[in-house]
């Protein structure tokens, strides 16, 4: 035992380290952002795991874009919205309608008040009008209509509480903090809100918040079941709308009847148990946690091909188009998911997760009586297997061969994972496992680190001699196998790249010298981040402000063109970024040109005995040093040669112009890229079909019809250098023609 404790000491000592440090940040004593972002990224994992299954008793009637195109623009006409309220109370019999939208402005698209106002002037005295207007007025009332055709039916209003100022009518709260006697509820409060309008909140059953709150990464995972406003607290709209279908007769705070035995300090932040729905059939508790919020349990991905919730266009519902079968006696969510309406929300199982079905979701977990919750010995069973699993796998993980130390460390992590997988489906139990799953990983590093320690050694040896040479990000991957990576001069096609601030010597004489070092820097970092971090490009040199790097070496990518074309777009993104921010410290604005060229050059460790470098030369790296310079010429941000535009082909470009640079007998066609394909939008591509169409006319030498064309084009964008100097030019070749044997080649003899 002596001469193991000799051996494997420190290794044991070093793995309770870890295994003590895991139980602190189970138990909160230290905090990760890493280790919540874990948790929630497995929290996703689990319901993606999930096979959802249809619940017909919950129907969404989607405004989508369909119905958009067949109905108009949104928001449609209070006179529709009462036909669709008809169509599903009275005519499908559904057993609620809640609507995922509001109406906190009055409705006076029917022209009513135009009318009423023609009738008061211009129209003053016409016989029979007045008697008319008051015959019309019931029918143009729209908001009277939609009042109406909710009265009596059972209607849940959205509303929304994300703040700004006091708006429309509430509802009757759920209950007042006259209700909690003392007691304090940690709820979210609101002090702004923009409600209904009053007409309609009174012919409602009843309302509820809608807004949702993501969290820090944006991401929605849970939801306020209950808000407070003032003295009330105000349920959801997935509350609201299941308490009215379940025609409960209350919501109401379930509250620990021992913390009356409290002081009342005591009292005052503690006793909730649940929040309750009060029904015909009995008392139906739902869980909260902080904040009074529930965690949603998403079930699908979402949308009308998510599986989970059944969506009927509203067009159809409009039209009676819809089976009866489908909506009666089913809770009606009303919702978009259109993407122009902007109800699309980031979740753990989807990115564009639709609004509305964060409210069915809600719903259903209610009408089930089943929802993922913490329970109350998460935190004891956490720590038991932290502790359990550092005590093991630090005594014996040492002992063990890499292999079976490899086996161990997976079939622990598998247990892990397995056991906690196993708790949220059968006990609806949701528990954190990154922590333990970390402990694991940084136990089977430790051991497998310690075992090859001269290999590491090794390692650093080949960081040393190529982090001279190489980006510091690509050493790891060129460590792993060391010897298909050579410094030797060697030729290969590659993507380079060239970047300048313009005007940076009127910026230099502009500044003090320690703003402009601070400006300098802030746009070299911001560059070196954009080529590096993006799409793992190799940087090679700084040039004063200009910025020199290129992709496909030391480490191959057969898809360096497309690379560099991204980067390229992300730093004129970048700069954008930038110059709003300097002009805001009054700083002279940020403009850069880049240019980009693909072709074959010579790689390597080049320079003298005194300093050497790992860098590019040749033809196609003078071209691309050209291509940035001309740029200006052209009133764009990026140029780029024939051979990147044959490289990337999945981008949208417009072309420049054919152009003879200085050193270069042959003409090169010379491109702009505009965006990666699919996100340019339909007005750009219509424009970009026009000027290249101008462009073809130019080279035929019809100057008007081209003229004709950039005339157009400028008048939609005005501030585009490229139309202007084209129609300089066809003003110069009208008063000296080319000739019929031009070549339509542009010639530059500067660098």
């Amino acid at each position: 035992m002596k001469r193991l404790a000799l051996r494997y000491g420190a290794r044991w000592l070093l793995g309770l380290g870890l295994a003590l440090l895991a139980g602190l940040q189970v138990a909160g004593v230290l905090h990760s952002d890493a280790v919540e972002r874990m948790d929630a990224y497995f929290a996703g994992l689990r319901m993606r795991a999930e096979a959802p299954t249809l619940d017909p008793r919950i129907v969404i009637v989607d405004i989508d874009e369909r119905s958009l195109a067949e109905v108009g623009r949104f928001p449609w006409s209070r006179d529709v919205m009462a036909r669709l309220v008809q169509r599903l109370t009275t005519g499908y019999q559904a057993a609620a309608v809640g609507f995922d939208i509001s109406f906190p402005e009055a409705d006076t698209s029917s022209g009513y008040g135009v009318l009423q106002g023609l009738a008061q002037r211009e129209l003053k005295g016409v016989p029979g009008l007045d008697a008319q207007l008051a015959r019309l007025q019931p029918q143009l009332d729209y908001d009277g209509l939609l009042a109406a055709a909710m009265r009596g039916q059972p209607v849940v209003l959205g509303y929304n509480t994300s703040g700004g100022s006091p708006k429309g009518a509430l509802p009757k709260p759920a209950f007042t903090t006259e209700l909690l006697n003392g007691r304090r509820l940690d709820a979210f409060e609101s002090s702004g809100y923009e409600a209904n309008i009053a007409r309609l909140q009174q012919a409602a059953r009843g309302a509820g918040s809608f807004t949702v709150l993501p969290d820090s990464d944006g991401v929605v995972r849970t939801v306020p079941l209950l808000r407070k406003i003032g003295d009330g607290y105000y349920p959801a709209l997935s509350l609201a709308t299941a308490a009215v279908a379940l025609q409960a007769r209350a919501i109401a705070p379930v509250l620990d009847n021992t913390v009356d035995t409290l002081s009342h300090a005591e009292r005052a932040y503690g006793g909730l148990e649940s929040i309750a729905l009060f029904t015909p059939e009995g008392m139906l508790s739902i869980p909260v946690g902080e904040g009074l919020s529930t965690t949603v349990q998403f079930r699908g991905k979402g949308g009308p091909q998510g599986g989970a919730f059944r969506y009927l266009p509203a067009a159809d519902v409009l039209r009676g188009a819809s089976a009866p079968q489908l909506l009666n006696g089913a809770i009606v969510l009303v919702g978009t998911t259109a993407p122009g309406l902007n109800d699309l929300r980031a979740t753990p199982v989807s990115a564009v997760y639709p609004g509305v079905e964060i409210h069915a979701n809600i719903i259903k977990s209610i009408l089930d009586g089943s929802f993922k919750a913490r329970p109350d010995f998460a935190l004891a069973a956490e720590l038991l297997q932290v502790l359990l699993a550092g005590l093991l796998l630090s005594i014996v993980l040492p002992l063990l061969a890499p292999f079976w130390t490899v086996a161990l460390a997976a079939a622990s992590a598998a247990a892990a994972l397995g056991f906690n997988f196993w708790l949220y489906r059968a006990a609806d139990a949701v528990l954190n496992v990154s922590a333990i799953l970390l402990l694991i990983l940084a136990l089977f590093i430790l051991n497998l680190a310690w075992g090859y320690f001269f290999e590491v050694r090794r390692g650093r040896a080949l960081v040393s001699r190529f982090g001279e040479y190489v980006a510091p990000e690509l050493v790891a991957e060129m460590a792993q196998d060391p010897e298909q990576y050579s410094m030797e001069g060697e030729s290969r096609e590659l993507t380079v790249m060239f970047v300048d601030v313009r005007g940076f010597t009127t910026i230099s004489e502009g500044l003090p010298p320690r703003q402009l070092r601070e400006y300098i820097n802030l746009y070299l970092t911001a560059m070196s981040r954009d080529i590096r971090d993006s799409h793992r490009g190799t940087l090679d040199k700084y040039i004063g402000d200009a910025v020199m790097a290129f992709w496909g070496a030391p480490v191959p990518f057969a898809d360096h063109a497309s690379r560099g074309v991204a980067t390229a777009l992300l730093m004129q993104a970048s700069a954008v970024r930038l110059d709003h921010g300097f002009r805001q410290r009054g700083w002279p604005p940020l403009n850069i040109g880049i240019g980009l060229n693909t072709g074959l050059m010579h790689v390597g460790d080049m320079g003298s005995e005194i300093r050497r470098a790992y860098t590019v030369m040749g033809d196609a790296v003078n071209l691309a040093s050209r291509l940035e310079g001309i740029t200006k010429v052209y009133g764009v941000g990026i140029a780029l040669g024939q051979a990147t535009r044959e490289a990337a082909p999945d981008f949208v470009y417009r072309e420049l112009d054919r152009v003879r640079v200085k050193g270069k007998n042959e003409p090169v066609a010379i491109f702009e890229p505009l965006a990666h394909a699919g996100q340019a939008d339909a007005t750009v591509l219509a424009q970009l079909e026009r000027w290249h169409a101008a462009l073809a006319l130019l080279r035929d030498q019809h100057w008007d019809a081209a003229a004709a064309i950039l005339l157009e084009l400028g008048a939609a964008d005005p501030s585009c250098q490229l139309y202007q100097l084209y129609m300089q030019r066809i003003e110069y070749y009208r008063l000296h023609p080319p000739g019929e044997n031009w070549d339509g080649v542009t010639r530059f003899d500067s660098k």
